[in-house]
């Protein structure tokens, strides 16, 4: 079965590598998967929504017939910016923000210093992101991660891709990462659930390759 095209958006501190897993998965599965590098973890303070949108229209400009785009965690935020064009989205455990408003936003403010310009990754990065992936690939992750624009964290989106775009949601159960008042809002649309931590494409990506075909 040829599903079509599935282009794979990673969150913060992350890049394209965090999906070395669930990519066969999602071959076998009929999907034509592609990922990009968003510029706002190369870095560079500069780099923000705008730029990091930029690069998913420019990924999805690539690609041609139907489009998928799966937003991980911050990716909900240039995806919601940029992918008006996709035929269908699914934010796993991703920001879903509404048209003038920035992550911080519901979050009542920076949870770090006013001025930073780059975050290193959350600490204890393993037990945090990704608990319940094996212990190889936990480390592996842990060791990829890159400090992240600030930026991206402030930055007021323009547009809601969500909003006109069939969207899907997906909740990982025993996410201890991702802010609450971002789940409730997955919530509140179409939603499918996975056991496990913030990062189910390292720790069960068949699970989560089966759950996107099922619903694709």
């Amino acid at each position: 079965m040829d599903r079509g095209n599935l282009l794979l958006v990673h969150g913060a501190w992350h890049g394209s590598w965090c999906w070395e897993f669930l990519v066969p998965e999602l071959r076998s599965r009929g999907w034509t998967p592609s990922v990009v590098d968003l510029p706002s973890t190369s870095g560079s303070p500069a780099a923000g929504v705008r730029e990091d949108a930029e690069a998913v229209r420019e990924a999805l400009a690539a690609l041609d017939g139907p489009v998928t785009v799966l937003a991980h965690s911050y990716a909900g935020v240039p995806v919601g910016e940029a992918a008006s064009s996709a035929d269908r989205l699914i934010y796993l455990a991703a920001h879903l923000l509404e048209p003038g408003e920035s992550v911080v936003t519901p979050l009542g403010g920076p949870w770090y210093e006013p001025g930073t310009k780059l975050l290193d990754a959350p600490q204890p990065a393993r037990e945090l992101l990704f608990p319940d992936a094996p212990d190889e690939i936990g480390a592996w992750a842990a060791s990829r991660l890159r400090p992240q624009s600030a930026r991206v964290f402030e930055d007021v989106v323009t547009r809601a891709a969500w909003q006109t775009v069939p969207t899907l949601s997906i909740v990982c159960h025993d996410d201890v990462i991702f802010p609450p008042v971002f789940t409730e809002r997955l919530e509140a649309g179409d939603v499918r659930y996975l056991p496990g931590s913030h990062s189910p494409f390292l720790a069960r990506p068949a699970e989560l390759a089966e759950l996107i075909s099922a619903e694709g």
